[in-house]
């Protein structure tokens, strides 16, 4: 694709990563076959090419067409069509340095949820306590707000043995308080192969949310923040290890977030998904429940964001599970962050799309790897869903 971004523009790093990103694009298509709101919306704007066309109209006039922050909100930020993409097109990369320099013209309403997710998820205590409070008056919310908000859970203890064999293990902000059994069982697995699972208070938000609502600035606060409590640890510790994907995600491209900071690099190169880490040791898992036949869905931030595919499937057989087939096993389940919540009929629908792939070979659960996904699934599934990490001991 040919650009011409302003000379200003592009003496910027944001500036020079678009223009690359742009030119590899060859307007082929091809992601508009894996894109779910294509599918879902028939819209050529609603699909990656499209999109693509509307960020660069917007980088080389320095206007913004009043259907561009439209088009965008409603990419779930899935990046199936980089899966897909035969020239390798970053187009995660190129959206959030759309979202990012783009004027926000949304409505009041829009823009007032957006600040209170961004006020709220990302911090701990403000969301365990907010969503105490949402469940104190739940009876007087809207069905689809009323399942967003996390049954209450247990507070769950770690393993306290010392081990010598280390691992720095990272909590979430909304895993934390809606599954924090899954980091907990984690660490129960580690400490039985005498493994010590370590976490930190000082851990803040992944930066994912505030990334993906344009606020590229929070972002990188949250990351400087994570990088300052977790690089004092990062030489005695064998890996960083994310149970929630998204998470994952995000942490292992703080080298592109923040490219001037070598700890940046440093703790991108040490995280890895909890799957990946347990792939590698010789110790074969165990199964915790007693169903039988399960339906796995893989968070869109594990297999087109991490690239990591038939990691889970493995160790989740040899625990003694039957996986289910599940059709169109790519597509996105309509989570995606605060999707959910911004586009609720988008997310709905994407979600029945989803269920009905998965129940279809009627399995006992749904098993996935990503909290988001986990609780959106959840509150619709005709069956229990859980984290995989739930399955094994």
């Amino acid at each position: 694709m040919q650009t011409n971004l302003p000379e200003a523009l592009l003496a910027t790093d944001a500036g020079k990563r678009a223009d690359e990103i742009l030119r590899s694009c060859v307007h082929c298509g091809f992601c508009n076959a894996t894109c779910p709101t294509y599918q879902l919306l028939g819209d050529e704007l609603d699909g990656p090419r499209g999109r693509i066309y509307l960020i660069k109209e917007m980088l080389e006039s320095g206007e913004q067409d009043t259907r561009l922050n439209q088009h965008l909100d409603r990419c779930l930020t899935c990046r199936s069509c980089e899966t897909t993409c035969p020239s390798g097109v970053e187009y995660g990369a190129l959206l959030e340095i759309a979202r990012s320099h783009a004027a926000d013209d949304r409505a009041l309403l829009r823009r007032l949820m957006v600040w209170a997710l961004k006020f709220v998820v990302p911090y701990r205590e403000r969301f365990r306590f907010f969503t105490a409070l949402g469940r104190a008056f739940q009876w007087m919310l809207p069905g689809w707000l009323k399942e967003q908000i996390p049954a209450a859970a247990p507070r769950h203890h770690m393993p306290t043995v010392k081990h010598q064999r280390k691992v720095l293990l990272l909590q979430g902000c909304v895993q934390s308080v809606a599954t924090p059994q899954v980091a907990a069982r984690l660490a129960k697995i580690l400490d039985a192969r005498g493994i010590e699972a370590i976490t930190i208070a000082e851990e803040a938000c992944c930066g994912a949310l505030p990334l993906h609502l344009g606020d590229e600035a929070q972002a990188r606060q949250f990351a400087e923040q994570n990088i300052a409590a977790m690089a004092p640890l990062l030489d005695e510790v064998e890996a960083v290890i994310c149970t929630a994907t998204g998470c994952g995600i995000t942490v292992q491209e703080y080298r592109q977030l923040l490219p001037e900071n070598d700890g940046a690099k440093r703790l991108a190169e040490l995280c890895q998904d909890a799957s990946t880490y347990l792939a590698e040791l010789s110790e074969p898992l165990t199964r915790a429940l007693d169903a039988e036949r399960v339906a796995w869905h893989a968070p869109c931030s594990l297999q087109h964001g991490q690239k990591t595919t038939n990691v889970v499937e493995p160790l989740l057989r040899g625990a003694g599970y039957e996986l289910v087939p599940v059709r169109d096993a790519h597509l996105c389940c309509g989570s995606a962050g605060t999707y959910a919540i911004l586009q609720k009929d988008n997310a709905q629908a994407l979600r029945q799309r989803k269920l009905d792939a998965l129940q279809a070979a009627k399995p006992q659960l749904i098993a996935t790897a990503n909290v988001g996904c986990h609780k959106h699934l959840a509150a619709a599934a005709k069956v229990p869903v859980a984290h995989w990490l739930e399955l094994v001991e």
